[in-house]
């Protein structure tokens, strides 16, 4: 994807030791750190989507209402949305492998408390937490590898996304298993808290600086950017951001309530509830397609038609009373267009309406709109099956929604990127 690269110190933060005296990082650590970076995400993600498929027992436990259970399915994205732009701050003074280190540990921790909770507020707290840890994460992982890998920062976070997939791939099947088999939703959640320490170990022996701290002006040193805004909140960030907003709202709803709409509405088992979850997941992994595809076409087109295309598939979910085998299909293509397509492609088009100095706050600005309202969206999503039933609840919330966001997309300006061809 790129060759060895050498830091460019004068990017690096004052007081910082500067690793960059060392010689080039060979392509085995790269390659290894690489992994490490990308199964990190992964643990991030199976500490996000363990949630949802265990909700109906959580809920059961603690006699918390759809409502409350909506909010506590998607509210850790509230810690999310707080961390990104300090984090962005945070990336600008300090390693990005220390901010990396640190935030796998919040998250970790957060997760581990989960079940430790005696009610509504104190786990409330302990999503909030894992979220804040995992805003951080996200913001450090994109601004680290968008840099490392200007030239391919598509592709470089489709490969991202396919282990953010394969953890939401993975988590519903372990956490009903371990469910079952300790008769306790309580297991999974120290297991993957566990996972997630042990990661943040490993790399910090195995994930060097020279990866972490590369410089974006380094690689594209040979081109200028007089043609680009020089606020990093110009007019293609802004209209991203909008776009970040409706999409968090409408795939992050989707994504708190849609076991529960299984199990309620359509009457699965909590196995094959969690069953689809997975191939939402598997779905999720086509982000390599999407991240590659990003880098070659018109990237504002290709998001707009993602954006449809979620609004079609969402007609299908809630409107079709679909068995298990074609619900499981529909799945695969939510998660094919909403976490392959949208996720990879929103988080680097950012990057992208930004100088290459200025990607730290990019990814904080993504973080904090895409997860920001994101936050509320389960709690939205329960207040309108309320008022209306899943199938209107669903045409609001997933299928009309996104197309705010194709309107917002009307804005961008492409020409104005800085992979912009001359």
């Amino acid at each position: 994807m790129t060759h060895a690269a050498q830091v460019d110190t004068t990017a690096m933060p004052v007081g910082d030791t500067q690793e960059s005296s060392r010689a080039p990082i060979s392509r085995l650590m790269i390659g290894l750190g690489f992994l490490l970076v990308v199964l990190s995400y992964m643990v991030n993600a199976m500490d996000r989507q363990v949630f949802p498929p265990l909700l109906p027992n959580i809920r059961a436990e603690y006699g918390f209402s759809l409502e409350q259970g909506g909010l506590l399915a998607t509210n850790f994205t509230l810690g999310m949305a707080l961390a990104g732009l300090p984090a962005g701050y945070l990336l600008d003074r300090f390693r990005r492998k220390t901010v990396l280190l640190v935030s796998i540990v919040i998250y970790s921790l957060g997760t581990m408390a989960t079940p430790l909770a005696t009610g509504l507020a104190d786990m409330t707290l302990y999503r909030v937490i894992s979220g804040f840890g995992e805003g951080m994460q996200s913001a450090a992982i994109f601004a680290a590898i968008g840099a490392f890998f200007a030239h391919r920062r598509g592709l470089a976070f489709g490969i991202i996304g396919v282990g953010y997939s394969a953890g939401v791939f993975i988590a519903p099947l372990i956490g009903v298993k371990l469910m079952s088999v300790h008769g306790t939703w309580h297991s999974p959640f120290y297991l993957f808290g566990t996972a997630g320490l042990l990661i943040a170990a490993a790399s910090l022996f195995l994930v060097k600086t020279a990866l972490t701290e590369h410089s974006a002006e380094k690689v594209v040193s040979t081109r200028t950017y007089e043609y680009m805004p020089a606020s990093a909140y110009n007019r293609n960030t802004i209209a991203l951001a909008v776009h970040s907003v409706v999409s968090g709202v409408a795939i992050y709803g989707f994504l708190g309530l849609y076991p529960t709409f299984l199990i309620t509405s359509l009457h699965y088992t909590a196995e094959q509830a969690a069953l689809a979850m997975s191939c939402l997941g598997f779905g999720g992994m086509l982000a390599l397609l999407g991240g590659w595809l990003g880098d070659r076409v018109n990237q504002r087109n290709l998001l707009i038609l993602s954006l449809l295309a979620v609004s079609v598939i969402s007609v299908c979910i809630y409107e079709a009373q679909a068995g298990v085998g074609l619900q499981c299909v529909f799945a695969f293509l939510m998660g094919a267009f909403g976490l392959g397509f949208i996720y990879p492609n929103t988080n680097s088009a950012i990057q992208r309406a930004v100088r290459p100095g200025q990607i730290g706050r990019a990814s904080g600005l993504f973080v904090t709109s895409y997860y920001g309202t994101a936050a509320f969206s389960g709690l939205l999503f329960a207040a309108l099956v309320d008022s209306f039933g899943w199938s209107q609840a669903g045409l609001l919330q997933v299928t009309a929604l996104p197309l705010v966001g194709v309107l917002a997309l009307a804005f961008v300006r492409p020409s104005q990127f800085n992979n912009a061809v001359s």
